[in-house]
């Protein structure tokens, strides 16, 4: 099989606080799938959300074959059915659910997945862009802008979610269930999924920065990225897949600085050329100006000696 043309890394872990981990990650890095999923409903009920999301998600898309969008639908619908016949015969798992994001790269192309909280960014051309809605009350005012980002980090029903997987049964294209939106994924791009015990505690601005500092190492942005939620308090699980195109390169790596030097140098000696090639040119011009000022000088002055020594001629007297 012919290496992806992209690098990735994954890493789901409790957090600070919390004892379990209700997350789950997914990556088939070869085929081009990455899926972050949070576990909603207690201990055990959230832990088996999750992972019977994931476990189903991986098995529908074994054969990714036909239609990816129908796809991506068919076994995000699957993975909900699948957790409401567990719940439904298991008391202690009664109302769990999760949220998820999953995204298929194909053929240059994104399918992406998305039910709840959990995100989808892109990052190209120094910019972070957040392409996927948040199913909640706080983060769908946060979306229209009637929250700031600190706001609505802070705000109290923070973690309400007005969809999620598992809850009723669904129709994969049944409305208000699942977002689905595609777009190109360029060679200098990079894609961040990540569950809300990374937005919750880090802002967009500091996710930025720890993701273009992206210098070949896809781990290193994902270990930077779970540090930073910690260090804020690490107040919930913490889920994160980065995917970085084959040209991306982080804005603030010690490549990109180099790569920055070596630009400055070459233009400095492009500059010097250039000023040396401009002060031959003027002294070209110079020379060619003495060249022919002294021929029409010369010109002059022997003129005016052979007027001289016609006139003499002329008026000298006879003998």
């Amino acid at each position: 099989m012919q290496a992806a043309p992209w690098r990735s890394a994954a890493a789901s872990e409790a957090g600070a606080v919390r004892a379990e981990n209700q997350d789950r990650v997914f990556v088939d890095h070869e085929r081009g799938i990455f899926l972050v999923v949070d576990g909603l409903g207690g201990h055990a009920a959230g832990e088996m959300a999750a992972e019977t999301a994931a476990n189903v998600i991986r098995q529908e898309l074994a054969e990714l074959e036909g239609d990816v969008p129908q796809r991506v639908r068919g076994a995000i619908a699957a993975a909900n059915d699948c957790i409401c016949e567990l719940a439904a015969d298991n008391e202690a798992w009664r109302g769990m659910a999760c949220v998820l994001t999953l995204a298929v790269i194909r053929d240059g192309k994104v399918t992406v997945g998305h039910v709840g909280d959990s995100r989808l960014y892109l990052i190209w051309n120094g910019a972070l862009r957040k392409l996927t809605s948040d199913h909640s009350p706080v983060g769908e005012r946060e979306d229209q802008g009637e929250l700031t980002e600190a706001e609505a980090m802070a705000h109290p029903r923070r973690h309400e979610v007005f969809r999620d997987v598992g809850s009723r049964r669904r129709e994969p294209d049944e409305e208000d269930f699942i977002e689905l939106k595609e777009f190109l994924f360029k060679n200098d791009a990079a894609l961040l999924l990540c569950s809300d015990g990374l937005t919750d505690l880090v802002p967009s601005a500091e996710i930025r920065e720890c993701v273009e500092r992206y210098d070949g190492d896809p781990a290193v942005v994902v270990e930077s990225l779970v540090n930073a939620a910690n260090r804020a308090g690490g107040k919930d699980n913490i889920s994160v897949v980065f995917v970085a195109g084959s040209e991306f390169l982080g804005s603030g790596s010690a490549e990109m600085a180099e790569a920055r030097a070596r630009h400055a140098i070459t233009r400095m000696r492009a500059g010097t050329r250039l000023r040396a090639a401009r002060a031959g040119r003027a002294s070209g011009v110079l020379s060619r100006a003495a060249k022919v000022l002294s021929s029409r000088v010369a010109f002059l002055v022997y003129g005016f000696l052979i007027g001289v020594v016609l006139a003499l001629t002329l008026h000298w007297p006879k003998p």
